[in-house]
């Protein structure tokens, strides 16, 4: 049955790959854009109208867009390594520990957007600036992974 599957997916790797390349800009674009309204939210005030469509905007990002992009990365990204093998090979080994990173990375911002729905957040703008940055540098890592497979 596997075997079946897997010729049949076949026949759709290139359209497999194009839609994992699409969620991964998706939610890269998500990691990379929600630390930063956290930067801005951090200040407004408390129960301001600005605090409040920060709220907003903070959860359609990561309800809409990033939680959709992320189970798509996680779907197509192990399809693909299945239908081409490629789990075997150490930079696919090592870019899935990246993307694991990156995993954490947005269970941990999905937190801090839950302290700031509850009016909850104790992290400065400065703390957020910095995890700002946390996404970008994984991608770059993973990136150089894929293209150059230097392991």
């Amino acid at each position: 049955m596997l075997d079946g599957l897997r010729n049949f997916l076949s026949n759709y790797i290139d359209w497999i790959k194009a839609f994992h390349v699409i969620a991964v800009i998706a939610w890269m674009s998500g990691l990379l854009y929600l630390p930063r309204l956290f930067v801005y939210h951090t200040e407004t005030q408390l129960g301001s109208l600005e605090s409040e469509r920060f709220k907003i905007m903070e959860r359609k990002l990561l309800r809409s867009i990033m939680n959709p992009a992320l189970i798509a990365v996680w779907v197509l990204g192990p399809t693909l390594a299945w239908l081409t093998a490629a789990y075997q090979d150490r930079w696919l080994q090592a870019k899935f520990l990246l993307v694991l990173a990156l995993t954490v990375t947005h269970h941990l911002f999905g937190v801090w957007r839950k302290d700031f729905e509850r009016d909850a957040n104790v992290r400065s703008a400065q703390f957020y600036r910095i995890w700002n940055e946390i996404p970008a540098l994984l991608m770059v890592l993973i990136v150089i992974l894929v293209i150059v497979q230097p392991f």
